[in-house]
């Protein structure tokens, strides 16, 4: 399982996020193709994503398995959105594999950016990337970014049916904290920058990422 949240933030602010990962020790850019595929005929309760990580020398392929959210009167009454997802490791083949198997292709987009991780109350994962939809399909150099000017923030923690209240509010501390950036909630869920960005940006540039998360 997973805890997420998701947020937008202008370009021209992405720097003050990466700052906050003061010691850039595990900093980690990336060039992902994300594939997403469907089941037809009828919808399923689930997606699968194929990830080729353009940035390594061999570029390698990754599975990932997103399921239902939770729901019910606990899911409500937190602020983050908690599903299992199920990821692997997986052959250049793997695209083949699935087609056999009845999937089609839904979309693909190029996402362009850079993450960071860090532990506060829970192991947390910080995602900054630019999203760019494919005017052909596998044409990365051809991709034209979907909103630009701006990047897609998303903060993902591991946790089990029994952890998951911890850190979902190790996750909701957080998004406080970073609530005079960029606002993130739940996946689907946006309202926007915030108008106060502009001037938490400066706040945290001007601590030169002193600031301990």
């Amino acid at each position: 399982m997973e805890c997420v949240v998701q947020g937008i933030i202008e370009t021209q602010h992405v720097e003050a996020l990466e700052i906050l990962n003061y010691s850039h020790k595990n900093l980690e850019f990336f060039k992902l193709d994300m594939i997403l595929l469907a089941f037809f005929p009828g919808p399923v309760a689930s997606e699968v994503r194929l990830l080729c990580d353009l940035e390594q020398a061999e570029p390698s392929w990754t599975v990932r398995h997103i399921g239902g959210a939770m729901r019910g009167a606990g899911a409500e009454q937190i602020s983050v959105l908690v599903r299992t997802m199920v990821e692997s490791k997986a052959s250049k083949n793997v695209l083949r594999m699935f087609y056999l198997l009845g999937y089609k292709l839904d979309h693909e987009l190029l996402r362009v950016g850079f993450s960071f991780h860090f532990n506060r109350g829970a192991q947390i994962t910080v995602t900054v990337s630019s999203i760019n939809k494919m005017l052909k399909v596998h044409a990365t150099d051809e991709a034209v970014p979907v909103t630009p000017g701006i990047q897609l923030v998303e903060v993902t923690a591991p946790a089990t049916g029994e952890t998951y209240a911890e850190v979902a509010s190790a996750v909701s501390s957080f998004c406080e904290y970073l609530a005079p950036l960029l606002h993130l909630s739940k996946p689907g869920i946006s309202t926007g920058v915030v108008p106060t960005a502009a001037a938490a940006a400066a706040s945290l540039m001007s601590d030169g990422g002193g600031t301990t998360l």
